[in-house]
């Protein structure tokens, strides 16, 4: 039991009415917005006349994605994404919809729990993804779907290209998100999390249903709460005391077991499902209020119990979320609510950002130096030319009758400028000079991850919660981390807009990072677990953010005035990274020291908000650094093209590796659908057809993406010296198209066949795998060894010789196990006619003599004449008279001969044995055809008879 089944309670049949389906474009054609009461003194008003709805993104990644049309198994079809969301986002433009989209971007210590909970799902779904490929060679079903790596970033960076609005929370992602919702008036919520119902939000669609059809429609369900509260009969403020005693992650449902028996006693049956809210919910009811929290408290808890506490702030958690909750908590912080109201402005008013004022642009603390105007022109038209070839799927442009996809560019209300950030305010210099909020969620204290401009130049960061640590780890030498005031200031902006990967802030605040399972083996052992292969990527990262080289270098500096002794240490840096193995399933954190770029960087500060040229290619040659791709090739674009700079510093970071990991198939592979012109062409992808999907390409393309997702957290770390729009996974890598090209590259002869015979191609190919491996030491994996079938070669045993061993009789009738059959083979006849045959059995046996055009054994000469205890290969059957030997005249013509045991040969003396025949047939010339047989210990396995080998023959 737990929140979650609220949830599930909703869906069920037993709460009659808890749901509806419902057509948001038609809910939006009939809208007319309305001033509410609640917020007629504040001074952000809703404006226009939209269907204004937040959607909480981590509920329907899978939606976003496009659905499971997609193997996704396969790393992801990133441009089948983009061309699902921009027609879906001009529908819900044209439907006179407005949405903001909000992704979890928290990291706080008292959610550990369930993100630890929620890995351990994610891990069994991949164990049966990859046991289903190894099986099956097919991708896995859609019940098993599985968030592809990098799918959050690839999202955003989409979203953001598409001129929506997106945002990351920072502090408790359900309170932000309801939060937001009821602060800007929006109409409703699109989630799938028992939370919201919880918060009783002012409409509550499902984001988990929600489905564009070929009609033009967009479908979903909407969850009709007051019918819960009906049904229940409770009031908004007891549902949040029946969630409470639900568990949650501040007081867990294994702390409430003695409450639970104390309901079992009252009703009748077990505490599963439907029935446990039911009775939960008869148990409330018989409680005091929640406006009497200590009588409610103390009929629940006896004096001096932990749990009153922790009780009480689950249900505040709960008010806070709700309309009169959330009222009088902002009404009790209002310093934070203007704090955040003036940030989040920005966000909301997307429609008024070409009126914002010249003067404030120099106000806007949330860019980096080297997002210029030039320079994000610049790459807009780069990608304009990567993505000119690309291919609309007619499938999804059927039946949407409200939306015009030629005039897209001409009528979308937002400019190119606009699209280089995601949002008009920000792509025009609208002002955002205001910090963001750290939590209006819950009563529990958090961390004040923010600093106002008024600070200090440098503050400390609040240190991380405690964690076990190993009691061999030496911490004399490491340095207490402080960050700019100015860095953190910018960190945070850039992630509630979601321009900034989640790791960085996390980096700066907490010190520590939560990597997530991914699609691999836990047990392969061709290549190291994906995470530690781009350990070394973060750990310079570490360098980058905290300044690694600027410590040490002021540490050589005291000891060279002598404030410190010669043979100090240098200073170390050390974060937390939890991330899973065997022998340690996120118990504990690792601890990883920052690895010091092997050049002077400069300060973060410089990095970020330096303007001068020198700045600007050092931002470069620190991310070239980070992925050990800091060469002369590896920036001439007629070598590696600026849009697939990314892949190649990640494949040259995969190749540096001193355990290879690619084979050269591989590598080329990865270059030639990188190429290739269908990339672009989501219609031929979504006809495609894989005909073989293995366990090693699955993970192989995982191992990609997870290094694609390193270099996008480098990249923000360094100050964005590529452009955003460079980055974007679909302008060069398709996992459905990657797998189809590694099929085809074990088959083909050379490289021009894997590309098609297209010679401009395999030179782009040859051009940029010479960049990637320019310098390098490096050495292909090993190819895999070839089926047993094809080891089998003329005078070589097979690989595998098993000794003889006496298999157990599976046949029923206990005759046949009496008188096996021989294991020579033969032949049935039936009145002179061959009615049935059977070859040789072997079983385990060494190379025997194979007779060319036969499949039976050669017997010498010397042994033709004895008798042969299991009888004859054949079986005649109405014998007319007794076998007679017949002898053939000289030079006399026959039939052709086709050598082998119980053969019937036809010729001029009538059908014989082709035994008979070679008889007298063989020379002493055949003797070539029976060399590998002559060695004695050639012999005999199964149920027949053993042939001993004249080895003189």
């Amino acid at each position: 039991m737990g929140i979650q089944d609220l949830q599930t309670f909703l869906e069920s049949p037993s709460l009659d009415g808890g749901y509806v389906s419902v057509d948001l474009l038609k809910i939006a054609r009939n809208v007319t917005q309305r001033q509410q009461p609640q917020y007629a003194s504040r001074k952000i008003r809703p404006i226009g006349n939209k269907l204004k709805l937040i959607m909480d993104a981590e509920c329907c990644l899978d939606r976003l994605y496009g659905g499971y049309f997609s193997d996704w198994a396969c790393g992801g079809q990133w441009n089948r994404m983009v061309q699902f969301l921009s027609l879906l986002m001009q529908a819900i433009e044209r439907g006179n919809i407005e949405l903001a989209l909000v992704f979890n971007g928290t990291a706080v210590p008292e959610r550990m729990s369930e993100w630890v909970a929620e890995q351990a799902y994610v891990r069994q779904k991949v164990g049966l993804v990859l046991k289903h490929i190894n099986t099956k060679g097919t991708p896995p079903p859609k019940v098993w779907w599985t968030p592809p790596t990098c799918i959050r970033t690839a999202l955003r960076m989409a979203l953001r290209h598409l001129n929506t609005t997106v945002m990351c929370t920072m502090d408790d992602h359900h309170q932000e998100v309801i939060a937001y919702c009821r602060e800007y008036g929006f109409h409703g919520l699109l989630g799938d999390d028992a939370e919201y119902a919880v918060f009783d939000p002012p409409r509550y669609f499902s984001s988990e249903n929600i489905k564009l059809t070929y009609k033009g429609s967009l479908e979903t369900k909407e969850y009709m709460l007051k019918e819960l509260t009906k049904t229940l009969q409770l009031s908004s403020e007891q549902i949040c005391v029946v969630a409470a005693l639900m568990g949650n992650f501040i007081l867990p449902e294994s702390h409430l077991q003695d409450i639970y028996r104390k309901i079992v006693l009252i009703s009748t049956g077990k505490l599963t499902g439907d029935t446990a809210v039911k009775a939960i919910a008869e148990f409330v009811r018989s409680l005091p209020p929640p406006s009497d929290m200590e009588d409610l408290v103390s009929q629940l808890f006896d004096s001096g119990d932990k749990r009153a506490d922790l009780f009480k702030q689950s249900v505040q958690y709960y008010l806070n979320g709700t309309a009169n909750g959330f009222l009088k908590y902002c009404s009790g912080s209002s310093g934070k609510k203007d704090f955040k109201k003036k940030n989040l402005q920005n966000n909301n008013n997307i429609n008024c950002a070409t009126n914002a004022r010249v003067d404030d642009a120099e106000l806007d603390t949330s860019g980096f130096a080297s997002e210029t105007t030039e320079q994000e022109q610049e790459s807009l038209q780069n990608y304009k030319l990567a993505t000119a070839n690309a291919v609309i799927s007619s499938d999804i442009v059927i039946g949407l009758s409200e939306i015009d996809i030629s005039a897209k560019d001409d009528s979308s209300p937002s400019s190119d400028s606009s699209r280089l950030n995601g949002h008009s305010d920000y792509g025009s210099g609208e002002a955002t000079n205001h910090v963001a909020s750290p939590s209006t969620s819950s009563t529990t204290p958090r961390v004040n991850l923010f600093v106002s401009s008024s600070s200090s130049n440098a503050s400390s960061v609040p240190e991380s919660p405690k964690h076990s640590l190993s009691p061999q780890t030496n911490l004399s030498n490491v340095v207490k981390l402080s960050v700019s005031s100015d860095v953190l200031r910018t960190a945070s902006l850039r992630h509630q807009k979601g321009l900034m990967a989640p790791m960085i802030l996390h980096l700066l605040s907490l010190q520590e990072v939560r990597l997530p399972c991914v699609m691999e083996d836990e047990h392969c052992r061709e290549f190291p677990p994906i995470h530690e292969i781009f350990r070394l990527i973060r750990q310079r990262v570490y360098a980058v953010l905290f300044n690694l080289h600027h410590i040490r270098f002021v540490h050589s500096k005291k000891i060279e005035k002598g404030e410190v002794p010669e043979n100090d240490p240098p200073p170390d840096i050390i974060l937390k990274e939890w991330v899973y193995s065997r022998a340690n399933p996120y118990q504990t954190p690792v601890l990883v020291k920052a690895d010091p770029l092997p050049w002077a960087v400069p300060t973060l500060h410089r990095l970020w908000f330096g303007p001068g040229v020198d700045d600007k290619r050092r931002r470069m040659r620190a991310l070239l650094s980070c992925l050990n791709s800091d060469t002369p090739l590896i920036l001439n674009t007629s070598y590696v093209p600026q849009h697939m700079l990314v892949m190649a510093c990640v494949l040259r970071y995969i190749m540096s590796q001193s355990k290879p990991i690619l084979r050269r198939q591989e590598l080329d592979a990865f270059l030639c659908q990188a190429y290739s012109p269908d990339l672009m062409n989501a219609q031929y992808l979504q006809e495609l057809t894989l005909t073989m999907v293995t366990s090693r390409g699955v993970q192989l393309a995982a191992m990609f993406m997870e290094g694609v997702e390193m270099a996008l957290v480098a990249n923000d770390a360094c100050g964005a010296p590529l452009p955003w729009l460079m980055c974007c996974p679909w302008l060069y890598f398709d996992g459905k198209l990657f797998h189809h090209t590694l099929s085809r590259s074990v088959h083909v002869k050379n490289l021009l066949e894997l590309c098609e015979n297209h010679i401009d191609r395999v030179v782009k190919v040859e051009r940029m795998r010479k960049a990637i491996l320019e310098g390098l030491d490096f050495q292909f994996a090993k190819p895999p060894l070839p089926p047993l079938t094809g080891l089998v070669r003329q005078g070589l045993p097979p690989p595998c010789n098993l000794p003889t061993l006496p298999l157990p009789s599976t046949r029923g009738a206990a005759g046949l196990r009496q008188n096996p059959l021989p294991a020579r083979g033969g032949q049935l006849q039936i009145a002179g006619v061959v009615v049935g045959s059977w070859g040789a059995n072997y079983g385990y046996m060494r190379q025997q003599p194979q007779l060319i055009g036969g499949r039976g054994r050669y017997m010498p000469p010397h042994q033709r004449g004895q008798q042969r205890k299991p009888g004859p290969p054949t079986y005649p059957v109405h014998k007319k008279g007794p076998n007679k030997k017949k002898n053939f005249p000289a030079k006399q013509k026959q039939q052709p001969v086709s050598r082998g045991r119980g053969l019937i040969l036809k010729t001029d003396n009538g059908d014989m044995l082709a035994s008979e025949v070679l008889k007298d047939q063989l020379t002493p010339s055949d003797d070539v055809l029976y060399e590998d047989c002559k060695e004695p210990e050639h012999l005999g396995q199964g149920d027949g008879l053993l042939l001993h080998m004249d080895p003189s023959y």
